[in-house]
């Protein structure tokens, strides 16, 4: 039991950016967790020591979220340090950097909720596709079909809704005397 009690305290970081990314704030996200976390133990003799215990941990995040979501919207909350430096915008200026991660998540917040947790969990969490599909009870063509339109409705998004990046690259050296 205390190796499964150190594994789940390892994925803790993981279920709490998933979780805050899927609930839209921190404050939903902690809670989400916690209550994964009470599920998971009331559960822990389900749990037949194959496969990963991260899988199995988002697949209770993810059903708890799903029950407690019934029509639901997602509401829209700054984003977290860890959420933004999982997605790779730190190399951009502060004030860049926050205005594409605040685009970034209300297109995410925009997805509907079939197409939003494959592309968290697959962006954030870098999950196989096999492991996504399991965690979200799936077939692995529906969840390639998902990920696939939700990607395409975050480019057509960011496309519209920033024009950061399109500024940045434009940037022109300029000599100061």
């Amino acid at each position: 039991m205390n190796d499964l009690a150190r594994c789940v305290e390892a994925e803790i970081p993981h279920l709490r950016r998933f979780a805050c990314s899927l609930c839209g704030s921190q404050h939903e996200g902690d809670d989400l967790v916690q209550d994964t976390l009470e599920r998971a133990w009331r559960k822990r003799r389900s749990w037949r020591g194959e496969g990963s215990v991260r899988s199995w941990l988002f697949k209770i995040l993810y059903r708890v979220f799903l029950n407690s979501r019934r029509g639901a919207g997602v509401p829209h909350e700054e984003m977290q340090e860890d959420v933004m430096a999982a997605s790779g915008v730190e190399s951009f200026l502060p004030q860049e950097a926050r205005l594409m991660a605040d685009d970034m998540l209300r297109a995410l917040a925009a997805l509907p909720e079939p197409q939003r947790a494959p592309v968290l969990l697959m962006a954030l969490e870098s999950v196989s596709y096999d492991e996504a599909a399991d965690i979200l009870g799936i077939p692995v063509g529906t969840l390639r079909s998902r990920l696939s339109r939700g990607r395409e409705t975050l480019r057509q998004s960011m496309r519209g809704g920033s024009e950061i990046a399109a500024r940045r690259s434009t940037r022109r050296l300029r000599r100061v005397k």
